[in-house]
């Protein structure tokens, strides 16, 4: 059973994991440095929890120690009870759903253990917003993509804006890291994949030419928002794919676009 500690001095060095977190270069530094991440909410905590990820502490204002008194109850890691306003000052934010969890980070699989298994890959390059991230994670959970291939300039999936808009699909879709960039979709396409990368060009196929949902192995390419696939990635593609787009609307939200191709991708796989 977790000890349950009442803390009362936004100092305290045992709240050291959850200082600053809206300082978002500390925290994207110090974070996989010191192998944690942050959970926040009852939702995103249990999911955390049952994916497997181990607690170092909670953070709790007082109303919801009750709420998460099961989970209290089944783990050793000690839990802080805070009042709202000591929460903000350790965090540097209004803590709205009044949970937060320190986890331990797990080792991440290589890219070539991942593409053994995988069928339908997304790779993103140099996708750096976490909100963005955070959604295309969710849709590639709900829509049935196999893993996420990160260029090596993407954020952290596990920060915890990308945690909390994913709703804590980001421990439900396996994921890895390419060592370089394009270089390293090679082994993509010595795996057996198809490389499509998603573009509004006009000169790419629509999705539906593509069929995509045909192919044995995809993986589907998003560049970062605004910019897209940079020229070397869409040299590297073996096909260029696009959304089709109407009333003059020329591209979508990365996480909107994602959504959709995911679902061409996905569509009429064996299992479904």
């Amino acid at each position: 059973m977790a000890d349950l500690i009442t803390v009362e001095d936004p100092d305290d060095p045992r709240l050291r994991d959850y200082t600053g977190l809206t300082d978002v270069e500390l925290r994207r530094k110090r974070e996989p440095a010191e192998g944690l991440f942050i959970a926040e909410g009852e939702k995103v905590i249990r999911r955390a929890k049952d994916a497997g990820y181990e607690m170092r502490s909670m953070l709790l204002s007082a109303k919801w120690v009750d709420v998460m008194r099961d989970v209290i109850d089944e783990l050793p890691a000690p839990v802080y009870a805070v009042s709202p306003e000591l929460a903000e000052q350790v965090t540097g934010y209004h803590v709205h759903r009044g949970a937060l969890a320190s986890m331990q980070r797990k080792p991440l699989p290589t890219a070539g253990e991942l593409l053994r298994t995988a069928r339908r890959v997304a790779v993103m390059e140099s996708v750096n917003d976490h909100t963005n991230i955070g959604a295309i994670f969710r849709s590639a959970a709900a829509l049935g993509m196999d893993a996420v291939l990160l260029s090596p300039d993407c954020a952290d999936p596990l920060y915890r804006r990308s945690v909390k808009v994913s709703m804590g699909a980001v421990f439900s879709v396996p994921y890895a890291r390419l060592d370089t960039w394009p270089k390293g979709l090679d082994s993509v396409r010595e795996a057996g994949f198809t490389l499509l990368a998603l573009t509004p060009d006009e000169k790419a196929a629509s999705l539906d030419e593509a069929a995509p949902h045909r192919m044995d192995r995809v993986a589907l390419m998003l560049g970062a928002e605004g910019d897209g696939l940079s020229t070397q990635a869409l040299v590297a593609a073996d096909e260029w794919v696009r959304i089709p787009m109407s009333h003059g609307v020329d591209s979508l939200n990365v996480g909107a676009a994602a959504a959709v191709a995911f679902y061409a991708v996905a569509t009429g796989r064996p299992n479904q």
